[in-house]
């Protein structure tokens, strides 16, 4: 069988474990201002949940860890890339903690470097080692406009308006990303399907506002499946 370029280029990717430099997370191009925001809801939504220890996969800069940290937050990191110094080195398909080992398990922008046939047991590992939560955040290229409006006496109107396309574009691995919600064959509601499908209920999910490429999840270990 012919192997096709993009085959060449995934297979590579597997083989070498981490897609960039550790460079990547502390230039001042990627702590952009939407960035920010993210960072934001990533902290928030995991101090409204009050745990007592939390577990982040996949530890970029290590801002959100540090400032977790800062508020007396107990956080463990685990990253596949050393370089980063994380407090465990591994992978999100194969966590060296037992069942249960963590209140509250983070995961930001990482599942999507991971091939969409990953994607069900990185799930389960996640449930696996998370006591009551997980908070994870995908990609959504799901076409989408603000709409921001202040009306007197009764204050701000902010809304995201999603407007699918009748044919969602294809996604082409571009050495980082295999898929993202809302290119053709991922649609919200298959990655959904596969957090319930790892034992999860879905507490709510959202896009933020000022940057609608991240959506989050807030999701609660299903009680029948615990």
């Amino acid at each position: 069988m012919r192997i096709t370029d993009r085959e060449s280029k995934e297979d590579k990717a597997r083989k070498l474990g981490p897609q960039v430099e550790p460079s990547h997370y502390f230039r001042r191009e990627y702590d952009s201002k939407g960035r920010f925001i993210s960072y934001w809801h990533q902290i928030d939504e995991i101090l409204s949940l009050e745990p007592k220890s939390v577990l982040e996969v996949g530890i970029g800069n290590n801002l959100v860890a540090n400032y977790l940290k800062w508020r007396g937050i107990n956080i463990t990191t685990i990253d596949i890339d050393e370089r980063l110094n994380p407090d465990h080195v591994g992978s999100v398909l194969d966590m060296p903690f037992a069942g249960n080992s963590f209140e509250v398990v983070a995961c930001y922008e990482l599942l999507e470097h991971l091939p969409y046939e990953d994607i069900p047991k990185s799930l389960y590992e996640i449930h696996r080692v998370s006591g009551r939560y997980a908070v994870l955040s995908l990609p959504d290229s799901t076409r989408a406009y603000r709409l921001d409006i202040q009306i007197p006496k009764i204050g701000e109107l902010k809304r995201l308006i999603s407007l699918p396309r009748l044919r969602p574009p294809k996604h082409e691995f571009d050495g980082e990303h295999y898929w993202e919600i809302g290119k053709a064959g991922y649609p919200l509601q298959k990655v959904m399907d596969e957090m319930r499908s790892a034992g999860f209920e879905i507490k709510k999910t959202y896009r933020v506002f000022e940057v609608p490429y991240h959506r989050f999840f807030v999701l609660a270990k299903d009680e029948e499946n615990g």
